[in-house]
């Protein structure tokens, strides 16, 4: 390389910090790079920093799924070194096996529910229908009571009054 592109290429490092690298792309065609740890010409630090270019993305647009979990955490410097291709479809299969694997085990988990409930052991889920909330000062109530009162299907909780308050009952 010649003199003067020597002193162009040192003045450009100094000026704007080293090019970026290609470190790798995805199996989507997203791409990765990084800019090494420089220091500026007032002799600032500047930490390596890594990037992905998304292909036919704008910035605000990135959703869950778009980049694999392993370059996710190669970004934000959560491991060391890239991963491989080989790494991330290995991975993809892993968690697609423990989808069906988690689907197995749930529809087995409802059939073995349902069996309960036909044979009597178990009984079903009682189906509730809430009016109001239970931390308003009266729940359900028109007024609020001091004795706790229950019906075959509800139960309303009494209110507390302090002692000597006069209230209904003094013991």
């Amino acid at each position: 390389m010649s003199r003067p592109w020597q002193v162009l290429r040192a003045l450009r490092l100094r000026l704007l910090g080293p090019p970026k690298e290609l470190v790798g792309t995805d199996q989507f065609g997203n791409k990765y790079y990084r800019v090494p740890q420089h220091e500026t010409r007032a002799g600032q630090v500047i930490p390596e920093r890594r990037f992905v270019e998304a292909i036919n993305r704008q910035p605000y647009q990135y959703e869950m799924g778009d980049f694999p979990t392993e370059w996710e955490a190669w970004i934000r410097k959560k491991r060391k070194d890239p991963p491989t291709i080989e790494e991330i479809l290995k991975n993809e299969n892993y968690r697609e096996e423990m989808k069906q694997k988690i689907k197995d085990v749930s529809e087995k988990d409802r059939l073995l529910q349902a069996r309960d409930h036909k044979e009597g052991l178990v009984a079903e889920p009682a189906h509730t229908h809430v009016k109001g909330h239970a931390s308003a000062h009266y729940y359900g109530k028109k007024e609020p009571s001091q004795d706790p009162t229950s019906t075959a299907g509800t139960f309303q909780p009494g209110s507390w009054v302090p002692p000597g308050s006069g209230g209904s009952h003094n013991k």
